[in-house]
């Protein structure tokens, strides 16, 4: 792991700032695993605007001397603006590290709600980031993720500046994930269960029929798993 500081500028990504406060987790209409709605408060934090990119895990596979993931060289998953993809949950918590020694700030995953609140931009009770339009309204979707997920950013982000917040790659969260965890979630903060077998995970996917998640859906694999579909996205403490 690298130990030595280096100029923050050149490995930190595009961040934006989420505001503290209180909003609705969970959609009435959600599986139940996503219900029951409920009140819960997150303190302010920075969100990196982009998935995390090819480009910038490739300093760290560099720093670090490690192997790439799986599709590293596969001409459908490498362009330098595509999210890396095919990360397993410790690979993206050990480039969290590297990069809060590299930059002197502390980066993390997200917890499910600190996601889901970003993801919601501010609006309450909307299906999408966008609203509650489908999918199928979006620009050239019928174009898009034909054969892997496409260059972060192409497309227009959500009011609190984030891009692709339920599409294109599945993106680790740091909870463990427990499906009846939202009948005990604390108000302030939730963290997930101690312990459990599945990290939890968030956003849509380019190879699932429908591309787009919902800002409430919940999903989970294994943190060992590497899958074509799982790529993640950084928090940065204030």
């Amino acid at each position: 792991m690298l130990l030595k500081k280096v100029n923050a500028s050149a490995v930190a990504p595009a961040m934006a700032r989420i505001p503290e406060g209180w909003f609705e987790m969970g959609h009435v209409s959600g599986l139940d695993c996503e219900r029951p709605v409920h009140r819960v408060w997150v303190d302010a934090f920075e969100m990196a605007c982009c998935q995390v990119t090819n480009a910038e895990y490739k300093r760290f596979l560099q720093a670090c001397r490690l192997a790439p993931p799986p599709f590293w060289n596969d001409p459908n998953f490498n362009h330098p603006q595509q999210p890396v993809a095919a990360v397993s949950w410790f690979e993206a918590e050990q480039y969290c590290q590297w990069l809060s020694e590299a930059s002197g700030r502390r980066y993390r995953l997200p917890s499910e709600a600190e996601w889901e609140r970003a993801a919601r931009g501010g609006v309450e009770g909307k299906l999408f980031p966008w609203g509650d339009e489908p999918p199928h309204s979006l620009p050239d979707y019928g174009q898009r993720w034909l054969t892997g997920p496409e260059p972060v950013a192409r497309y227009a982000p959500n009011a609190y500046r984030l891009f692709n917040m339920c599409d294109n790659v599945h993106e680790w969260c740091n909870d463990w994930f427990d499906a009846g965890y939202y009948q005990v979630s604390p108000e302030r903060n939730p963290q997930g269960p101690a312990q459990g077998t599945r990290k939890a995970s968030r956003g849509g996917s380019w190879r699932h029929h429908i591309k787009v998640s919902r800002c409430h859906t919940r999903s989970s694999i294994p943190p060992g798993f590497q899958y074509a579909d799982y790529g993640f996205r950084i928090v940065r403490d204030l």
